[in-house]
């Protein structure tokens, strides 16, 4: 079977991003975003999507951290795009629903190749330590443009919002994980009645 990663350097005039991945890693992670809470949300994808993943990052920090947030997601949405390649014999659909504490929160994703995020989530503060917890939108608008999937997140309860923040990407590495693995069944063909995603 062919490998299923992907290496892609992103440079603009705010930031510089590589990122490398494998979708059929072990969970293992180098996360250097200059975004700590970013990294720590990374981390969560990686592991629990049992996904190999390198970020590093170079951004305009000193001004915030928008630029890097929003173009790490992007970068990822190119490079999980790339790993995936047609598309042939993937389950397509993933989906998890996980608790940390007293929060819980679902992840439902399709790799549609059609672009669509829809967020419910009200976080029970504006920040995360230093976190500007607006910058997950921009961080998963990236993702979904550039990776072309369709992805629901919706944040069912929860009270801290560090845990409302680690039960999606909790959720979504679970759901990349689902969605992205080849399902036996399908032999290599193309999950879709159109013929193509």
């Amino acid at each position: 079977m062919s490998e299923r990663k992907a290496s892609v350097q992103r440079d603009t005039l705010e930031t510089k991003i590589h990122v490398s991945i494998n979708l059929d890693g072990t969970g293992q992670s180098k996360l250097n975003t200059g975004v700590p809470f970013l990294d720590h949300m990374l981390d969560q994808i990686a592991r629990h999507g049992l996904i190999d993943l390198e970020v590093h990052a170079d951004g305009d920090t000193e001004i915030d951290d928008h630029h890097t947030v929003e173009d790490t997601g992007i970068t990822l949405g190119m490079a999980l795009k790339e790993a995936l390649g047609d598309r042939k014999g993937i389950y397509r659909y993933g989906h998890a629903y996980v608790p940390l504490d007293e929060a819980l929160s679902r992840v439902v994703l399709d790799f549609s190749g059609r672009p669509g995020m829809f967020i419910n989530v009200e976080y029970s503060r504006a920040r995360i330590g230093s976190f500007d917890v607006d910058l997950f939108n921009e961080f998963f608008r990236g993702l979904v443009n550039h990776g072309q999937l369709t992805l629901h997140i919706d944040n069912l309860k929860g009270t801290n919002a560090h845990h409302q923040a680690e039960t999606i990407f909790k959720a979504l590495g679970k759901a990349l994980r689902m969605a992205a693995e080849r399902d036996p069944r399908m032999a290599g063909q193309m999950p879709s009645t159109k013929g193509c995603l």
